[in-house]
């Protein structure tokens, strides 16, 4: 993920006017595209099928909660190293490998038999997932420049905004149309005709393409270092509830972190040209809290809705499908919004991500007030969707603008691996928030699901709270232009 990526796609015109542009750009951009939205759209669509999944293969509520950490542990802990892959090695090559892998892990999460096995398999799943996202940003930033990249980046953006919408949406539809008897498993057997048309047309159209600039040792023991941190972290936070909080969890714990803390000094100790986690970043307190933005924004999302989708369908009586219309809500707040991001942030900077972050807390508190409230079964969905289009506003009023800003203090020759760890923050944290919010819900749910999502709700609206007060050490306003690095 080098910000000193060549571009061999484009070649020097015959009259001499200057290089010309990889013909079949746009055409490889729909196939990157298409393989972006099997991890988009995969982030969301289980949320829907959780209860679903749970019913089937009799999953604990811990299970229920590795079934989607898993995935994001998986991701975060591979992405980093796989953009230095691909760097390396050529773009195209570890984009193929991982849409097959994709396919391979989606098959066999369909076909499991048991929490553990569809655990595991969602794990490697994020793993895949992580191998092709870095080789498709890197690619766009060789096959297009000028204003076309700026369309470019646009339209991945877009969709990956409407992604959500679709999952939670295909994940209710899938579930209940129960194609074959599959039920829940037709969530991820749909991956496998997506991946191989991805896979001929990839081949066909994708360019080769790879950083010449890239030499240096790549960590490879530092990424087994990294994978093992965040594990260590999030498996006492998923499995001490059950296990009556014992004392190895909290080594364990206290041991990821250690672990991630002595990886980022001792990269630069032993010379690493290409640090998984360059110090010099984290001695900028701008990047530091933005981090921490990004980690609190995505856990608390992940977290609330895996809690909020388990209380609709085993709590309030929604159908899968039901419970994904309803969650278009969220999704239309986001997108009604997106339009007035730009200007305002233009105009007042950080303020508006300050707005965002208060305005997701007040959209969650009011979701949660309207649970509480509710006294019967299958609670009317008007009283909770007022509080989910507001969140979906502050969503995107937080995201849009956020790594823009972060990545404005970061130096230019930093911000490849600036833009890596926030993407890893974001996974990590989507994990960090399923197990705590997780625990916080099923540790009252033997008093009623209501009971459970009023105790979690306030973990997810403090963590957005944290947030807004983050925020104040950002710059007022983005310095320079970072968007492309961002993305």
């Amino acid at each position: 993920m080098s910000s000193s990526t060549t571009n061999p796609m484009n070649v020097a015109a015959d009259d001499g006017s200057g290089p010309v542009p990889y013909p079949k750009r746009w055409a490889a951009a729909f196939v990157m595209i298409l393989a972006a939205l099997l991890d988009m759209i995969d982030g969301s669509i289980v949320n829907t099928a959780l209860p679903s999944i749970g019913k089937g293969l009799k999953a604990t509520p811990a299970d229920l909660q590795w079934t989607v950490s898993a995935y994001m542990l998986g991701f975060a802990a591979t992405l980093i190293i796989a953009g230095h892959l691909g760097d390396r090695y050529g773009r195209k090559k570890l984009f193929l490998l991982g849409v097959t892998a994709f396919a391979l892990t989606s098959l066999a999460s369909a076909l499991a038999t048991s929490a553990g096995v569809l655990v595991a398999s969602r794990g490697l799943q994020g793993v895949a997932a992580a191998v092709i996202m870095p080789q498709i940003l890197a690619s766009f930033r060789t096959m297009f420049d000028g204003e076309e990249r700026g369309k470019a980046f646009a339209l991945y953006g877009a969709i990956a905004g409407i992604s959500t919408a679709v999952g939670v949406l295909l994940g209710g539809v899938l579930t209940d149309w129960d194609l074959f008897g599959w039920g829940w498993r037709t969530i991820f057997v749909i991956n496998l005709p997506l991946a191989a048309l991805v896979l001929v047309l990839g081949a066909k159209w994708i360019p080769a393409s790879k950083d010449h600039a890239f030499t240096g040792r790549i960590d490879l023991p530092g990424n087994l270092v990294l994978a093992a941190g965040l594990v260590a972290i999030v498996l006492p936070l998923v499995q001490g509830r059950s296990n009556g909080w014992p004392l190895w969890g909290w080594l364990c714990l206290a041991a990821g972190v250690a672990a991630i803390a002595l990886l980022t000094f001792s990269e630069k100790r032993r010379g690493i040209e290409h640090p998984l986690l360059p110090t010099d970043l984290f001695k900028k307190p701008a990047f530091s809290a933005g981090l921490l933005v990004q980690l609190l924004f995505y856990g608390g999302m992940s977290g609330f809705f895996l809690v909020f989708t388990i209380w609709l369908q085993s709590g309030q009586g929604y159908t899968p499908t039901q419970a994904g219309l309803l969650m278009v809500a969220f999704s239309a707040g986001s997108i009604l919004s997106a339009p007035a991001v730009d200007p305002l942030v233009a105009k007042f900077g950080r303020s508006v991500l300050i707005l965002g972050a208060l305005v997701m807390a007040g959209g969650l508190f009011w979701v949660r007030h309207a649970a509480q409230d509710s006294a019967q079964l299958h609670t009317g969905a008007w009283p909770l969707v007022p509080g989910l289009f507001l969140a979906g506003v502050g969503l995107i009023f937080l995201i849009i603008p956020l790594v823009n800003t972060i990545l404005s203090t970061v130096p230019g020759d930093l911000a490849g691996g600036a833009s890596g760890i926030l993407s890893t923050a974001q996974q990590f944290g989507g994990a960090l928030g399923v197990a705590v919010i997780g625990n916080a819900f099923f540790s009252h749910a033997d008093k009623g699901l209501t009971d459970a999502i009023t105790h979690a709700g306030p973990w997810a609206i403090g963590a957005y709270v944290l947030c807004a007060v983050l925020c104040l050490a950002l710059p007022r306003k983005a310095v320079g232009n970072q968007a492309e690095a961002a993305a």
